[in-house]
């Protein structure tokens, strides 16, 4: 982590992302309009605690906050360790059982870009006929989602599917400024229609996603859940992708498969 830009300059800008004046933040964070301005102008320096403070106010993630930190002369507080650390053992077998207790059902974790970290024996519905070179790594899911060489042509309903996923990778890319993120959403955005999806239902309550495999098609809902009180960095960016069966023949698809021994 290196120290690129004043925290001032930082905090201002997410100050504005967050669409807040400097008197609104004051008021949030129960400190003066004049310290918010010092802060941001480089005349104050602020200390560690109160850096924290105006972060938690401004809702910055905690990559964001180490970085804060460090531009402020201070040290990370939030540890950050690959999933492969020893420390953090207990958290991958916890997602080992999450992905095999749903099975048969599809199901994978990704970190903060929606790169593949790794996911059950049931995603392969997903990677059937899909080009070699989207499959090497890291593996993106929101790609492998989109792109015309990956399972794109065999979802039956990808304008709808479209119109969910981009408005939200949009609002990640607001919330983190990541600009990773804003280059896969340029991408994704270059695969067409070159008309603005249509806004989803908002009536419905979950994403329908159907999808053309061996000869069926199967349609599936999913949720995503997330570490609440992660207090790693590592931990605080993956989320959990469950797919469940939104119909009786996607469910009796999947027993067949089972009891047959293969998807």
């Amino acid at each position: 982590m290196t120290q690129d830009r004043p925290v001032g300059e930082l905090l201002r800008e997410w100050r504005h992302r967050r669409g807040l004046s400097q008197l609104d933040l004051a008021i949030q964070a129960e400190v003066s309009a004049r310290h918010v301005s010092f802060v941001e102008t480089g005349r104050t320096i602020p200390s560690g605690p109160m850096v924290l403070r105006l972060a938690e106010h401004l809702g910055v993630p905690l990559r964001e906050r180490n970085r804060l930190l460090v531009a402020a002369g201070h040290a990370p507080v939030v540890r950050e360790r690959p999933l492969e650390d020893p420390h953090l053992a207990s958290a991958r077998n916890v997602l080992e059982r999450i992905l095999r207790g749903h099975e048969p059902y599809p199901a994978l974790v990704v970190d903060r870009r929606w790169n593949l970290l790794f996911a059950n024996a049931a995603i392969d519905v997903f990677l059937e006929d899909v080009e070699e070179s989207l499959l090497r790594p890291p593996v993106n899911m929101m790609r492998l989602g989109l792109h015309p060489g990956g399972f794109a042509p065999r979802l039956r309903n990808l304008e709808q599917v479209r119109a969910y996923l981009l408005p939200r990778l949009a609002r990640q890319v607001a919330q983190t400024g990541d600009p990773q993120l804003s280059a896969l959403y340029e991408e994704l955005l270059s695969y067409g229609p070159e008309d603005d999806p249509p806004p989803p239902d908002p009536a419905d309550i979950a994403l329908p996603i159907r999808i053309g495999h061996r000869g069926a098609e199967l349609c599936f809902f999913n949720t995503v859940t997330t570490f609440g009180a992660a207090f790693d960095v590592t931990l605080d960016e993956i989320a959990v992708e469950a797919y469940f069966p939104a119909d009786d023949d996607t469910a009796r698809f999947f027993r067949t498969a089972t009891r047959n021994g293969r998807r």
